[in-house]
């Protein structure tokens, strides 16, 4: 995808022609085979459909030439057996283009560079799938209108779009994580934000923010294993076995953040700070909980963010008493925490009221997740 969008522009029409060359591939590979080189072939159907789709709308001039030269230049990259090219990174900051509505940066780079679809961008984003179905289309028709180019630039410019980069990797994996242990979930999405977490932190090694993110996606993904029990049981971080975590990655994250650096703090580093906070807390027996409630005060400060709110709110009544936790839970906007399952699971926790469990249970995608709410509304009514 990223090498025909890159090629000829026009992210639709790649995207239209790709999905037909699967469709093919879908058919024939059973019947036929796997041919011995698959990206070539799909790279082949995808320039014939490019090519009809140019002849159809009475525009071949403007296109065939174009679209000819991408797909040969691919088929002898992919024939040669050289290795093919990941070219995300250029898709990653073209998607953050400034001439692009700054609140759909993010949610056309997930789409776009990682394959995930309108559904689960719009429920990170808390908007309707419909919705965010029609602003990627405006934004995709922007992009060739305005004949965005798909390469990574120069290194100015790079910083300028950094940060809805960093926004897309985060907002992928924090899909994928709370997808984790869903029917049919894998950790490949999770695995391709860590990817580019690290990519983009190797290419910019001076931005503070790009390490911070790195950090992050580190600490977190060092705990995958301890997420649920032997029986698929979700487990609460409080609850999870040290023992079963990744020991390495969390020494990497620690490397990482140190790295960054303490000056222009931001975001990502406040975060990996936490989890580091975290780590230490349960690694090594040590009292970090006033460490993280200063630094969910200064993320929430800093960002605003909904989940920085609802995380700071569990630190203050982890500190302060319940109580002290519910008086911020009180603050936030109705409206926004309406369909934030985070919100209502706290906010049970606290007060172990049966209405907010159902609430929380009811926006609970995760069955694991969903089973431990049951059982801990149970436990709060007996």
């Amino acid at each position: 995808m990223a090498f025909l969008v890159r090629r000829t522009r026009d992210v639709d029409a790649a995207e239209d022609a790709l999905a037909e060359a699967f469709a093919s591939a879908l058919e024939r590979w059973p019947r036929d085979g796997v041919p011995e080189r698959p990206e070539a072939w799909l790279l082949t159907a995808a320039r014939h459909r490019l090519i009809d789709a140019a002849r159809r709308a009475a525009v071949r001039e403007r296109f065939a030439a174009p679209l000819a030269v991408a797909a040969q230049a691919a088929e002898e990259r992919v024939w040669a057996e050289q290795p093919f090219p990941d070219e995300r990174l250029g898709m990653l900051f073209a998607c953050a283009h400034p001439a692009l509505d700054a609140a759909l940066r993010a949610p056309l780079l997930l789409q776009v560079v990682l394959g995930v679809d309108a559904r689960r961008i719009a429920s990170a984003f808390l908007v309707a799938p419909a919705t965010m179905s029609q602003r990627l289309v405006r934004a995709k028709t922007k992009m060739r209108t305005a004949g965005i180019a798909f390469e990574v630039p120069e290194r100015a410019h790079a910083y300028e779009r950094l940060e809805a980069v960093l926004d897309a990797i985060y907002a992928a994996f924090g899909i994928a994580w709370d997808e984790a242990g869903a029917e049919g979930a894998t950790d490949d999405l999770a695995d391709e934000a860590l990817f580019l977490a690290r990519t983009v932190a190797e290419l910019m090694p001076d931005e503070p923010e790009a390490h911070g993110l790195h950090a992050l996606l580190l600490f977190v993904s060092s705990r995958r294993d301890a997420r649920r029990d032997t029986q698929g049981t979700y487990v609460p971080l409080d609850e999870q076995d040290p023992r079963r975590w990744s020991h390495a990655t969390i020494d990497e994250a620690e490397r990482v953040l140190r790295r960054a650096g303490t000056h222009a703090i931001g975001r990502f580093q406040l975060e990996a700070a936490i989890q580091s906070a975290h780590a230490a807390r349960i690694r090594e027996g040590i009292d970090t909980w006033p460490t993280i409630v200063r630094l969910y005060d200064a993320l929430t400060a800093r960002t605003g963010a909904l989940g920085a709110a609802v995380g700071r709110a569990a630190a203050h009544a982890r500190v302060h008493g319940n109580a002290a936790g519910l008086r911020i839970l009180a603050t936030l906007d109705r409206e926004r925490v309406a369909t934030y399952q985070p919100y209502w699971a706290l906010r049970a926790h606290l007060n172990g009221e049966s209405g907010d469990y159902d609430r929380a249970i009811g926006l609970a995608h995760d069955p694991a997740a969903r089973t431990f709410l049951i059982r801990a509304r149970g436990a709060a009514q007996r």
